[in-house]
């Protein structure tokens, strides 16, 4: 049996073996919480900056619903592609004009879809017709488009909205337009496509889902 002089050399030989992958040990996860609380850190900061920089733009680019109706069909199309750019879409440019191919907007998605956009600045007693949204799968097959998107100022009539949902249009009607002008993101709309226009039903479950 060891007396206590060698069980002290013993227990020297084996802290001075084992102490340098304690101390490896100990840098090695002081080093991995460091990063991982300044990784956490960096995302909270441009997640914060992104929220700040949505807000601003919500509140420079924001016009009401009756300023909209006031525009020229040019005006209301670069609004629309204005608040695409607000919403982080990219490569986003304006088409229309006279050959435009049933497109008056294209562009990317945030997740890298690309799409194409029809622009209707009706008068708000007017209706869209569904050969209308026909023209734009027209051009959504000519842009070789992943998504089609109508926006309006005015309102789909029940056939026009009927095909919309079933061909996987997003129906931007005028009450859609303007949560969208307020700050909501284009593609959370898809969430009421088909819905909506002006019902008290539909206002009551935005406001609970989104709280605008």
């Amino acid at each position: 049996m060891l007396g206590s002089g060698g069980m002290l050399i013993v227990l020297v030989v084996f802290w001075s073996a084992v102490l340098p992958y304690v101390v490896g040990g100990a840098l090695l996860g002081g080093t991995g919480a460091v990063s991982w609380w300044l990784w956490r850190t960096d995302r909270m900061v441009r997640a914060r900056d992104r929220r700040w920089r949505q807000g601003d733009a919500v509140a420079a680019g924001r016009r009401t619903l009756a300023e909209v109706d006031a525009m020229t069909g040019t005006e209301f199309e670069e609004l629309v592609a204005a608040l695409c750019r607000r919403d982080g879409c990219t490569g986003v440019r304006r088409v229309g004009g006279a050959h435009d191919n049933g497109a008056d907007v294209v562009g990317r998605l945030p997740d890298g879809r690309t799409m194409v956009i029809q622009c209707k600045r009706y008068a708000p007693s007017s209706t869209i017709a569904s050969r209308e949204l026909r023209d734009l799968l027209g051009a959504k097959v000519h842009f070789r488009a992943d998504v089609a998107v109508f926006v309006t100022t005015t309102r789909f009539s029940r056939p026009s909205e009927r095909f919309a949902v079933e061909h996987g249009i997003l129906a931007v009607h005028r009450d859609h337009l303007g949560l969208w002008n307020n700050g909501a993101y284009l593609w959370s709309l898809s969430r009421v496509n088909g819905r909506g226009q002006g019902d008290s039903r539909h206002r009551a479950r935005w406001k609970q889902v989104y709280g605008k």
